[in-house]
Parts: C-alpha cells; sequence; structure tokens
C-alpha cells in the first residue's frame, strides 16, 4: 500500500482550513512573532487562492470573546462563508465537518490559533474519526508559549500529523517554474511577504532584469542638487 505521506501536496488533492485567525487569539500568542504570523497567515491564503485550494475559515465566539477574521485574510476570499463556532475544537462543529466533506479531499492544510488547543484538537479528532490527512502549517499558526507551540507540533507529529511552513506549501503546489498559468502570482507573494527573499527578487526584477517597480502612483526621482 502506498504511503499518503509520500505524496507532495498539489492543487487537486488538498484542501486548507484557517482556525481561529482573530486578534484575541492572536494576542495570547507568545511563539512566534505576531506581525509575522499575521504575515504568514495571509500569503498562504493568497498562496490557497491562487492554485485553487477549496478553503474553509472557522472562528469561535467572535462577538463574544475572539474578534473578528483578520481583515486582510477575509479580503483574499471575499465571498467565503465563516463557520462560527463556540467549541474549542473545530471537530465538533458539524458545518466544519460538512464542509471538509463537501471539499472531497483528505488532505487538510491547518493554519490556526492556537497551537496547543484549537489545533491540535482538531487535528486528532479530523484524523481519528474523519480519515483526513493533517499538514499543520508551523509558521502560520501560533501557542502561548513556545513550549506549548512546539510540544503540541511534537505531539500531533507523533500522531501522524505532517510539520510543513507557509512558503514550503505554496512551491509544493507550484512545484514547476515552468508553470507559467501560476509563476507571477507567487512570485507576487513572494515579493510581498517573503520577507528579504522577496526583496532580493525585486532587486532582480527591476536592476537586473529592468522590470517596472511595484509602487503605484507616478512617483518623479528628483536629480542630486548640491548645496551652496
Amino acid at each position: 500500500m502506498t504511503n499518503p505521506k509520500l505524496e507532495v501536496l498539489t492543487p487537486t488533492n488538498c484542501q486548507m482550513i484557517f482556525i481561529d485567525q482573530q486578534p484575541q487569539m492572536a494576542f495570547g500568542v507568545q511563539s512566534i512573532d505576531r506581525q509575522v504570523l499575521k504575515n504568514n497567515t495571509v500569503a498562504l491564503a493568497k498562496a490557497a487562492k491562487v492554485f485553487g485550494i477549496p478553503t474553509i475559515i472557522t472562528t469561535v465566539e467572535t462577538e463574544s470573546f475572539s474578534g473578528h477574521t483578520y481583515p486582510e485574510l477575509l479580503n483574499v476570499f471575499p465571498d467565503i462563508d465563516i463557520l462560527e463556532r463556540s467549541s474549542m475544537n473545530s471537530w465538533d462543529d458539524q458545518k466544519v465537518r460538512d464542509a471538509l466533506a463537501a471539499n472531497g479531499k483528505k488532505k487538510v492544510v491547518v493554519s490556526g490559533l492556537w497551537t496547543e488547543v484549537c489545533n491540535n484538537s482538531f487535528s486528532l479528532c479530523a484524523m481519528a474519526e474523519g480519515g483526513y490527512e493533517i499538514y499543520m502549517v508551523a509558521d502560520a499558526s501560533g501557542g502561548t508559549s513556545k513550549e506549548a507551540h512546539d510540544y503540541a507540533m511534537q505531539r500531533m507529529i507523533q500522531a501522524g500529523v505532517v510539520p510543513v511552513t507557509w512558503q514550503q506549501v505554496m512551491l509544493e503546489w507550484q512545484r514547476d517554474w515552468a508553470r507559467k498559468e501560476s509563476y507571477t502570482a507567487v512570485m507576487d507573494i513572494v515579493r510581498e511577504h517573503s520577507g528579504a527573499y522577496g526583496m532580493g527578487v525585486d532587486y532582480a526584477y527591476t536592476m537586473v532584469h529592468k522590470s517596472a517597480t511595484r509602487d503605484i502612483g507616478n512617483h518623479k526621482t528628483l536629480a542630486p542638487v548640491p548645496a551652496k
């Protein structure tokens, strides 16, 4: 029997779920810089959009406690329904189970808060009761301490969860730079969200290949004028 974990992620064999990417949940994160966490989460969402990955966004206690999902994340999927829950474990909500089943993909890429609670419980239950394969995006998830995140990741890995990072997932979907239908969009995500590597791409595009810069507007560069 073929080991499904040996299969790389493709745009046709997986689905995506964002769990509780909400401000009050992010306030408690200490395992990763919260601006980096948000950057990575939005970048992952943009990649999922580029490759047409079926995507679920689920939230917990939005009005009473956790606040609304990051607008930058929602803006990537302007027409998506948000699946609200009361349970910390997304698997306990029938809407989530139905959405996963409707997407028809057994490989589930997960980004959520917190790693040790919502991500952990969903992953274990989805594998045990739903037969799903879980790919946990470690750098688009966060815990209440480094130890909480790390030990939750270890627990999930021991149970069979596959640890990944957001850029790894995006490039696994791309796979071949000859796939021009997604090349430009992927490089746009890299340039905006991949830190120094993205800066390097911007530099190469503009200074080596003489492409236009990404800024908008009609900026003029005024020549130096030595002061008298």
